[in-house]
């Protein structure tokens, strides 16, 4: 990806820093990046054979009678809640006291932060897809084995991170603005959360890192369409439109993919908190 002559030291540039990729490639050599198409030719790992986001093919899962309910820790303890647009998308740190048992994990899993993938005005921009279809967000929440002290030192372990993933729909209604809340606010209700697909994948931005048992909440939460429209005002560091922040989906290359039980829809007031959040990280932009 070349964009003009001045251009040509583009992938050999990006080489030389970490932090070279986006989800809309800008095109002028003061500010270049590698959309997803082409991930792979810096980040050796996103062309392996393990990535994610998937499709999943609910014909073709696989019933697990090992794919317990969770133990939800700390879930429901309060904390103070800051929104931070990292320039990829909009993250929320999480205390590491929050923590995750069952669901056919080995070991617990402790809370490392929850982040968002959208499309642009409320429009589609989930990242997996069920049987084709994708919907307007997708809720990613972070955790680690409880050994490890970093995301880093996750990565290096096949199973190294556990994400849980929850699909977002539109309804209507008002949201409500909070900074104190608990990690329980943004999920639906606990004994609810039964029926999932599970997988192994990856990281699903560079370096793409095959490390994530990933658990896929089969139940919907809700958010109105004016707030999911919200997340594009959101702005990159060159001022573009924080918009369409997913990766495409990868080829399933064999693996399996198998299913607990379970089934409710519904509403999420903790993620109408998450959209009053949004206006905080439209001016706290970092660059970590």
């Amino acid at each position: 990806y070349i964009y003009n002559a001045a251009c040509t030291c583009f992938i050999l540039v990006c080489i030389f820093h970490e932090d070279c990729w986006c989800y809309q490639p800008h095109n002028t050599c003061n500010d270049t990046c590698l959309g997803p198409e082409v991930w792979g030719e810096v980040y050796q790992q996103c062309n392996n054979r393990s990535q994610s986001p998937i499709n999943i093919v609910t014909r073709r899962v696989l019933p697990d009678e090992r794919l317990t309910p969770f133990q939800f820790i700390g879930y429901k303890d309060m904390f103070h809640g800051q929104l931070i647009n990292n320039g990829h998308t909009v993250e929320l740190n999480l205390p590491s006291s929050i923590k995750i048992k069952g669901g056919n994990l080995e070991v617990p899993y402790k809370a490392v932060q929850l982040h968002m993938h959208w499309g642009k005005e409320g429009g589609l921009g989930s990242e997996h897809t069920i049987d084709g279809e994708q919907f307007p967000m997708e809720m990613h929440i972070v955790h680690i084995k409880e050994e490890y002290t970093s995301l880093s030192q996750a990565k290096k372990d096949p199973i190294g991170l556990a994400v849980l993933g929850f699909f977002i729909e539109v309804i209507l209604f008002k949201y409500l603005k909070k900074n104190h809340v608990s990690l329980d606010m943004f999920i639906p209700p606990q004994e609810n959360l039964t029926k999932y697909f599970r997988y192994n994948g990856s990281l699903t931005t560079p370096n793409c890192s095959e490390a994530v048992v990933w658990t896929l909440f089969e139940n919907t939460i809700f958010l109105s369409r004016k707030q999911l429209a919200s997340f594009s005002q959101l702005r990159y560091s060159n001022g573009g439109e924080m918009t369409k922040t997913f990766r495409p989906v990868q080829p399933l290359n064999g693996r399996r993919v198998y299913h607990s039980r379970g089934h409710v829809d519904l509403v999420s007031p903790g993620l109408l908190i998450l959209a009053g959040l949004v206006s905080s990280a439209l001016f706290s932009h970092t660059t970590g």
